[in-house]
Order: C-alpha cells, then structure tokens, then sequence
C-alpha cells in the first residue's frame, strides 16, 4: 500500500510517500520555515509529488497529531466529528494541533478520494502505570481538568525500542531501553517490555528536559511568584515557557550547533546552557535507570540525538556506575543512514549498549495506517 505521511511541526513539514508492503520510502519532501500558512505548505507539497510522479497517486493518508488526550490511543480515522475532537485539545500542544489540523483540513480537501487517518503523539504513552501517570494534586482537581502525563514523541520512542530490538536481534519484551529523542523539542522515555512505563514530557510538552525554547522543569514556585511580582497573566507565561526560554533563553538561540561552537571558545552564556542541557538529560538516564531496575541499552535520536556528537559523548560520560561505557571515537564516527538507521559507539565489554538511532516516524505512520486499514478489512 502507497501511504502518504505528513509529519508537521510548528513551522514545517516533513512527509514520505511510503511503500508500507517493503517498508521503502518512494519519495519523500521537507519544507522548513513556512511560517504560520500550512495550508499553503500543503498545497506546495502536493503538487511537487504530482510533480515527481502523478501515477504514484497515494491510497491512504496519515498525518501525525501531537496531542491526543485521553481518547486517542490507536490510528483515528478522520472525519468531521474526530477533527472537531481534536480540535478541543489544542489548549494542551498550542505550537503543534492548530498548524496540524490545518494541514488534515487542506489535505483532506486536496485528497478527498482517499482515506486519512491521523496517528498521535501520546498513544505510545496512554498505558503508563499510575505512579508514573499522575500528579500529586486532590483527585478532584485532576478529574474536573483532566490532569495527567501524557507524554509526546511516542512515535518516534515507539520506534527507537523496535528499532534497538532489531539492531540487537532481540525481542523488544525482553529489554530495558532509555530513549533520549534530543530535538528542538525533548524527552527521554523508560521503556520497559515494549512499553512506555515513565516519560519525561507532562501533561503539555512543557515538562522535563530543557529544550529549544521551552524550559523544561522549573519550580512552580517561580511561576508564582513571576505572577505576583511582575503580573504575567496566563498567557504571557505561556509565551515566557514556550518560545523564550530553554536554550534560547540561556543562549540567545536554540541553534545547537551555535551554541557549541560559542561554548568552545569559552562564551559563558554557551558553557551554561550545554552543561544545564547535559546534566538534565543524563538526570533523567539515571533515574529511569533506577525505575527500571538497569537499563540494556540507551539510544539517542532526533536532530540533536542522530548528528551532534558532542551532545551524545556528554550525555553518556559518567555513566560507568550503571554499565554504561563510552567509546569517544565510536561515537564520533556515527553516520546514520537508510542503510544504517543505528549505531553502536559503547566500548567493549560495556554491559549497557550507547546507540544512536535515526528517526523515522513517518514509516512508522504509514505502517499503523496500513494495518488500521486492514484490521478494517478483515472485520
């Protein structure tokens, strides 16, 4: 089956026409910077496939949605009733729902001939166990909001687990994996039997580890106080947590790679934010680690995760006491690729295996609409 993944973020999107029956990308497109018009970006990518070749006309659509709150946990088919649904949750992944729905919106119209499923970002998560799940606030209060985990980038941790389990020629029931997915956005998941069982992001993207332009953990405290000291209503915080702070609030920009060359030649602002960024991910190896009883491997993936090895060697420096062992000129020579979609750079005789693992969540989009569809057809 030809299935057309449309992967967007805030500000662009990925996509791949995938051949789920041989796991072959046949064409693939990436528009960055479209600024706030992903109608428009829709259109320009539809007609570049025509383009390319109009006979490999896709059978099936799917598009990945951030947040799909507590009644999303499959593949959804899409219809009028479901994107109003989803509409309602775009309080809780204001940068990513809105631009999602209006590329499902510009697709669905642009391709109504075909069926368009939407795949979500909290799915993998939607089992956590209670301890995990759940915050430490009066049950009337998390039942009147619907306050809990949710946790994001569950396709692409989803992935990671398989794709480790594949690598290492064992079945994913039978490991202890750490997924770090390190991008402009950020978490680290505890993956445990093939389950996602703790994960760093919260409720909204917001929690955990510091990020691009998001903050990650702060004191709740602070929140107040900036209320009370300097008057932030809602959604000024909001903007002060989602697009000012994390690296770029610590650096002035959220370009890693800039922040990395600032930091070699002693810029302040750049130590700080790589040794703040660094410490929070390897906290959160370190505790998973402790939930899960030991860890069989930790993989990195993402933008940051898949291509800066100096964040990766980092992350995995001091790890000796939980049998994690790095070798500094494995790490440096990871090239990920189609071909080689992971890589090892542990040392040997290291108990725990340091990989990087490239992401790909638009194959694993296609292939849970493909076999949406054919639970479909066997019913």
């Amino acid at each position: 089956m030809r299935v057309l993944a449309l992967n967007c973020g805030s500000s662009s999107v990925k996509s791949a026409l995938i051949d789920t029956a041989h796991d072959r990308r046949l064409q693939e497109i990436q528009i960055e910077n479209i600024g706030s018009d992903m109608a428009a970006a829709v259109d320009e990518l539809l007609a570049r496939y025509r383009a390319l070749d109009a006979s490999l006309s896709p059978e099936a659509v799917v598009h990945r949605v951030v947040h799909g709150g507590e009644k999303f946990r499959d593949p959804a088919r899409l219809d009028d009733a479901v994107l109003d649904e989803i509409e309602q949750l775009n309080h809780l992944a204001p940068l990513h729902n809105p631009p999602a729905l209006a590329a499902i919106r510009r697709a669905m119209a642009s391709l109504p001939g075909v069926p368009h499923f939407a795949v979500f970002d909290t799915a993998f998560h939607s089992a956590l166990p209670a301890h995990a799940r759940e915050y430490a606030l009066p049950l009337d209060i998390r039942r009147r909001f619907g306050i809990r985990r949710f946790g994001f980038h569950g396709i692409n941790h989803e992935h990671v687990a398989h794709s480790v389990a594949a690598y290492l020629r064992t079945d994913v029931k039978k490991l202890r994996v750490i997924s770090c997915h390190l991008g402009n956005g950020a978490s680290v998941t505890a993956i445990e039997g093939g389950r996602s069982v703790d994960t760093s992001m919260g409720m909204t993207p917001l929690e955990g580890l510091v990020m691009g332009t998001r903050a990650g953990d702060v004191d709740p405290g602070v929140l107040l106080q900036l209320r009370r000291e300097s008057h932030l209503d809602a959604d000024e915080l909001d903007d002060l947590l989602n697009k000012r702070s994390g690296l770029k609030g610590l650096a002035g920009t959220n370009d890693m790679r800039e922040i990395a060359r600032r930091a070699s030649v002693g810029d302040e602002d750049g130590v700080l934010a790589i040794d703040l960024y660094v410490h929070r991910v390897r906290k959160y190896i370190g505790a998973y680690a402790a939930g899960m009883g030991g860890a069989d491997a930790i993989a990195f993936t993402a933008g940051v995760g898949e291509h800066n090895a100096l964040i990766r060697r980092r992350c995995s420096e001091r790890l000796e006491f939980m049998g994690a062992v790095l070798d500094v000129a494995s790490n440096e020579r990871v090239k990920l690729s189609s071909e080689q979609p992971v890589a090892a750079f542990n040392a040997a005789g290291s108990r725990v295996h340091l990989l990087a693992v490239r992401a790909d969540e638009e194959l694993s989009m296609a292939r849970a609409t493909a076999a949406a569809l054919a639970g479909v057809s066997a019913k």
